[in-house]
């Protein structure tokens, strides 16, 4: 099926029209809606002198607008990007201009940010503010979106082909955001058993037709999904799975924007009969969990009855908070190794607390790949990379370097190496080392900071752990943790011999900090600048 997500989007709705695609606190929009006002928006653009493969970027919250902004694109053949709303006035400017962005659409609070962008990215052609900016950071005078939408006629459907592109801007803990270049058709065929599965459906649909009959049956017998990516939409996993649940008739359901609410997630969940929810790991999780523990003491225990399954990817996801779930809901937790350049690699599905503790399996498309590139044998215990070999990017935008190092062509087949490290078992399950980049090198050992995290997150009173290498004049580096804990009376040696007791002594910690929470990054990363000062300032060199 050779057709843009726009295309199947407009298909949908002409079928469904009063069908809800988006519900955002105290608004609806059927897909008619959605529709109509993405080709409102998508005139505008066209007005501009936008067109294919110009790059239109959303630096918004999650909300009705984000997705009407890709939809736009979408019509017209540009290509939608992604700028993390995190970001300063300097990071947001950089990838603008690393992007060529034609057009930004931005939320109001945003907006004083987008001021330097004006001034320094000479390719924007088009602002488009969502809401209004603060009285004490007004922003540049831009268009506002509702008065666009008035003032616009609505540009008539017009079928795109699967060769169009969407852009994933990707910074991971480290580094430069680099802009993986997805064709439409190529995700849209990653994504196909994730998506068509649930509803009784084994291969991508051959024709249009054929995709808007899955999606009308799926919504006439209550099975398309209601989705609420409680992650960003900026980030792969709520991005991609929320366009995936629009492809089969779903239902997108957002939060207020702002700092997770655990409490205002749980009752959206109950109000508006959630059916899966997005999250990344521990970070999105664990105050989830503790919410719901809350509301239990004090005997006024969350409706999860709607909830039939938890979808994360990325970041650790321990078995504790998993347990907690399986507890107080009949939930399916899907567990992914992914990354924005392919896969995913690997699932660790549970439906119970009989499947725990959780192990990952690989796809069908996933190899471990060892020295000489050659396949590791399982049960070796010979490390290796995992290799992904289904639908995969063209590359990064602008980088040949570091699309000839990540997208890799062996024994004629060709990969997605990202640089993750893993072991895989007698059985096949796979055990995750993490990035190579964050490989630790302690007097000649390699030590991987996922494994000494997994172990950390054993612990009762561990709630979150981030593990790096930080300089040591006599191993060159040491194997360090920042800790996440609400047990003010934990120490520094409990936590080293709980992990002394599975690990190898090189791999113990031999500085740990204590805290009461990490600051996670709205995707689940745990910045490593960040860690490492952090262990600088509240430690002094170990013996080991």
């Amino acid at each position: 099926m050779d057709v843009s997500y726009g295309t199947i989007w407009e298909a949908v709705a002409r079928r469904m029209p009063d069908a809800v695609a988006i519900s955002e606190p105290g608004r609806d929009y059927t897909y008619a809606e959605f529709e109509q006002r993405s080709a409102r928006l998508a005139a505008a653009l066209a007005d501009t002198g936008i067109g294919p493969g110009d790059k239109v970027a959303c630096y918004q919250y999650n909300g009705a607008a984000y997705l009407e902004t890709v939809f736009a694109a979408l019509k017209i053949g540009a290509v939608p990007i992604n700028a993390n709303y995190r970001y300063t006035q300097d990071e947001l400017s950089a990838l603008l201009t690393d992007a060529d962005a034609a057009a930004l659409v931005f939320s109001g609070e945003l907006a004083a940010n987008v001021t330097h962008a004006v001034q320094h990215v000479s390719t924007l052609r088009l602002l488009v503010r969502v809401g209004a900016a603060p009285a004490d950071r007004p922003g540049p005078e831009v268009v506002e979106l509702a008065d666009l939408l008035a003032a616009t006629e609505a540009r008539p459907a017009e079928e795109r082909p699967g060769s169009d592109q969407i852009f994933m801007y990707t910074g991971g803990t480290t580094g430069k955001p680099k802009g993986v270049i997805w064709r439409q058709a190529d995700l849209l065929h990653s994504i196909a058993v994730a998506t068509y599965r649930p509803l009784g459906v084994d291969a991508l649909p051959s024709t249009l037709d054929e995709a808007v009959e899955i999606a009308v049956a799926a919504h006439q017998r209550g099975q398309a999904p209601a989705t609420m990516p409680i992650v960003p939409l900026m980030h792969g996993t709520g991005f991609f799975n929320s366009l995936a649940s629009l492809l089969v008739g779903g239902r997108i359901i957002t939060a207020r924007p702002g700092r997770l609410n655990p409490r205002h997630i749980w009752e959206t969940v109950a109000e508006q009969r959630v059916g899966r929810i997005i999250v990344a790991g521990n970070a999105v999780c664990q105050p989830l969990v503790d919410d719901l523990v809350a509301a239990e003491r004090a005997g006024t225990p969350h409706d999860l009855s709607s909830l039939k399954s938890v979808l994360s990817s990325g970041t650790a996801f321990s078995d504790q908070l998993k347990r907690a779930l399986h507890e107080r809901a009949d939930v399916t937790i899907s567990d992914a190794i992914a990354s924005s350049e392919g896969g995913p690699f690997a699932f660790a599905i549970t439906s119970s607390v009989d499947d725990l503790p959780a192990r990952f399996f690989p796809v069908p498309a996933t190899k471990v790949i060892g020295a000489d590139d050659r396949e590791v044998v399982p049960g070796s215990g010979e490390k290796g990379v995992l290799a992904y070999s289904g639908p995969i990017p063209l590359g990064y935008y602008k980088d040949t370097a570091k699309t000839t190092a990540t997208f890799r062509v062996i024994g004629g087949v060709r990969y997605a190496i990202p640089g993750d490290f893993a072991e895989i078992s007698a059985d096949g399950a796979i055990r995750f080392l993490g990035r190579g980049s964050g490989v630790i090198n302690t007097g000649g050992e390699k030590v991987y900071p996922q494994e000494v995290e997994d172990a950390l997150l054993t612990h009762p009173d561990v709630t979150d752990g981030v593990v790096v290498g930080v300089a040591d004049e006599t191993w060159g580096e040491r194997v360090a943790a920042v800790v996440a804990t609400a047990n003010e009376e934990l120490t520094e040696q409990e936590i080293q011999n709980w992990v002394r007791r599975n690990l190898a002594g090189y791999k113990v910690p031999r500085d740990v900090v204590l805290l009461p929470r990490l600051p996670r990054t709205p995707s689940g990363k745990v910045e490593v600048s960040w860690a490492r000062k952090t262990i600088e300032a509240n430690t002094k060199p170990t013996a080991r």
